[in-house]
Parts: C-alpha cells; sequence; structure tokens
C-alpha cells in the first residue's frame, strides 16, 4: 500500500502539509500509523500542487524514498499553494518503471493517486484495459495497476463524468473484474477532491478559515479528524465534506 494526501483551501506552504507535522507525510514513509498492508514507503514518491493562475497543476516526483531528497524538503518549505496532492509509495516488486509509476498521475487539471492495489494483476483487468481506445493504453506513463486504473478514471472524465462518479464507476468495475483488490483513489483539480475509501484507511480534516485535507491516516492528533468508512465515495471542497456509501458489486 501507499500513503497518500490532497489539500484545498488557503495558500500553504507544501510543508507545512507534508514535512512539518509530526506524522505528516514525509514521515509515514517510514513510520506509517496506520497502514494496513506493506511497512516501509520507499519506492518513489510525488507532489503536485496548482500555481495561482495556472489550472495545469506542477509536478515532483522521484523514484527513491522521499527522507533521501533534501532538495525535496527545500522546495516544500517555500513553495506555497492553494491545492496539493502528494504520496509516498510503498516498497514492491522491481521494475523498470522508476518514477513514472510514482503518483500523482497528472493529466490536464487533474492529478491522481492510488493507495491499494489491483488483485490478480495483470490478469484479472485485462478486460477492462483492452476496452480503453488503443491510443489511451499506449499513453500509459507506467505498466503498474496505479497506471491502468488512471487511465480508467480519466477516461471517464473525458467522456465528461462528474469525478465522484468517474471514481466510483471505476472502483465498481475494478472491484467487479478483481474481487479482492485494494482501491483507496483520490482525485483532485485544484479546486474539488473526490476520493474513495476501499480497503484502506481514509481520513479527512476540515479547519474553518483554512480548508479541507483528505489523507490515508492523520497527520497529527487533532481531535476533528474523521474517518470515512469502507466502501464509500467522498467529495470535498475547502468548507464541506460529503460522504456517500459504495454498494460491493455482485459476484
Amino acid at each position: 500500500m501507499c500513503r497518500h494526501i490532497a489539500y484545498v483551501g488557503r495558500p500553504s506552504a507544501l510543508g507545512d502539509l507534508l514535512v512539518r507535522p509530526p506524522h505528516g507525510l514525509l514521515r509515514q514513509s517510514w513510520a506509517p500509523r496506520r497502514q494496513r498492508h506493506g511497512t516501509v514507503n520507499a519506492d518513489g514518491f510525488g507532489v503536485g500542487w496548482y500555481a495561482e493562475g495556472d489550472p495545469v497543476p506542477a509536478r515532483y516526483r522521484r523514484a527513491g524514498p522521499v527522507w533521501a531528497d533534501p532538495s525535496f524538503t527545500d522546495l516544500a518549505r517555500v513553495v506555497r499553494s492553494e491545492a496539493l496532492l502528494a504520496a509516498v509509495r510503498d516498497a514492491t516488486e522491481a521494475g523498470a518503471d522508476g518514477e513514472a509509476a510514482a503518483a500523482p498521475f497528472a493529466a490536464g487539471p487533474w492529478l491522481f493517486s492510488h493507495n491499494g492495489a489491483v488483485r490478480d494483476w495483470p490478469a484479472g483487468v485485462a478486460p477492462l484495459a483492452a476496452a480503453l481506445p488503443a491510443a489511451e493504453l499506449l499513453s500509459l506513463e507506467a505498466r503498474c495497476d496505479s497506471a491502468l486504473v488512471w487511465a480508467l478514471v480519466l477516461h471517464r472524465l473525458r467522456e465528461g463524468d462528474e469525478p465522484g462518479q468517474a471514481l466510483a464507476d471505476t472502483v465498481l468495475d475494478v472491484a467487479r473484474a478483481a474481487p479482492g483488490s485494494r482501491l483507496n483513489l483520490l482525485l483532485t483539480d485544484g479546486v474539488a477532491i473526490a476520493a474513495t475509501a476501499w480497503g484502506d484507511t481514509l481520513c479527512y480534516l476540515t479547519v474553518p478559515g483554512r480548508g479541507t485535507v483528505v489523507a490515508s491516516e492523520p497527520y497529527d492528533d487533532d481531535p476533528r479528524w474523521c474517518e470515512v468508512p469502507d466502501r464509500a465515495l467522498l467529495t470535498a471542497t475547502r468548507t464541506d465534506v460529503l460522504t456517500t456509501p459504495l454498494k460491493e458489486p455482485p459476484a
């Protein structure tokens, strides 16, 4: 599994959300408190953020562990944004994709992350991949399960689905094709956040006057953190959060 976080709200330094909190994403890379699968998130990391006046986010991604990159902590100290999505990737089997497999994935205004694993990869979801247009399949950034899940979500977004609907329908399709998959998805366009809780933890924190954070686990012990029930869709703005149950697909 991985750990990820998204934020929308007033301008904040990346480090205030990712580095400085006592249990922030930096610390979660080696000492997550609620991670159910895997122990060390050292196979890459990334952060995407939005600059004022530009709807297309910037990304900083690397193939190694975040704690080994002092340039990231220096960048996070000074870069400010009203919205971000960041992730650390669980140690997994060796592969050739490098930082291309590290979230966030991006297209246009969108940033995306997948916390989980597709069961029986890749055979289980081969029919879903085959249904994608060839150009979209050939445009995959990496050959991992997260990159394919992102391609399925992005296809729905391009077809006009709302973000929450695109995530929910993708989760149900993948869960039907590959039962037992863990599919915590996180998506933002810099204005709102959509996420699913499907097989692992998901929490949110809304602070009046500041904004909303959605994360795999709390980055501090603020009692206002709320846990999202499993099998649920979350949609959030900087002031409001809505959760909706997702039904398990029929066998």
